[in-house]
């Protein structure tokens, strides 16, 4: 596999310094969750994006047709929508191989079964933050620094999923690690992705919507 990030291209980065780059009726929804967006449109929007917004490229995602309200799709989306605006952040020097990044992104989330929030006790879309971070910092079990901030990158935006409580609903969650991500990247690595406020338009097709409890619920 060729390399995502080189290790000199992970350097120049974090030298940088912060890079500043600026109602439908109620729906039941299945009991099983199941992906059902394929490689080929999320791969396909995501080279194609110029965005350095990851809640933008993540709403676009998650508005395909094939995007269920639910599911671990996902844990793929998220890592995605990261990935791509943090890469078009970078300068070309320090540009990743995205072909080979949003496949690898693609690979692993699939890895994360739907319904670990409640199973497993962990959010997919959480993890998936981690799984960007492992992708761009080319972080291995073996590593050092790097697994650090792999592993405390998903612990934050665990802890944002869990401070907002249950039940599960996988666009609040997707919301909430993208968000901490965010701050995360540009706090460790020094590049900042733009972060704008987040406002949900699909409350009325989730069953089990938390209504104003929410962090993203309309404003009336």
């Amino acid at each position: 596999m060729k390399k995502i990030l080189s290790i000199i291209a992970v350097a120049a980065v974090m030298a940088l310094g912060a890079t500043s780059c600026k109602e439908a009726p109620k729906e039941t929804q299945p009991a099983v969750e199941v992906e059902t967006t394929e490689q080929g449109p999320v791969v396909a929007l995501c080279l194609a994006e110029t965005s350095r917004n990851p809640i933008e490229i993540l709403e676009k995602l998650m508005s395909q047709p094939d995007c269920p309200m639910h599911g671990p799709t996902h844990h793929v989306l998220v890592g995605a929508a990261l990935l791509t605006a943090y890469n078009n952040c970078l300068p070309d020097s320090a540009k990743l191989d995205m072909e080979e990044a949003l496949a690898e992104v693609k690979r692993r989330g699939e890895q994360v079964p739907g319904g670990a929030c409640g199973y497993m006790g962990a959010c997919g879309a959480s993890i998936s933050t981690g799984i960007f971070m492992s992708i761009i910092t080319r972080n291995t079990p073996f590593s050092t620094d790097t697994w650090r901030l792999c592993n405390l990158c998903t612990a934050r935006a665990l802890e944002q999923v869990a401070e907002n409580g249950g039940p599960r609903c996988c666009k609040r969650d997707s919301y909430l690690s993208v968000l901490t991500a965010i701050d995360f990247v540009k706090e460790h690595l020094g590049v900042e992705m733009e972060k704008p406020e987040v406002r949900c338009s699909r409350s009325q097709i989730n069953e089990q919507c938390i209504g104003k409890k929410c962090p993203f619920a309309p404003k009336p």
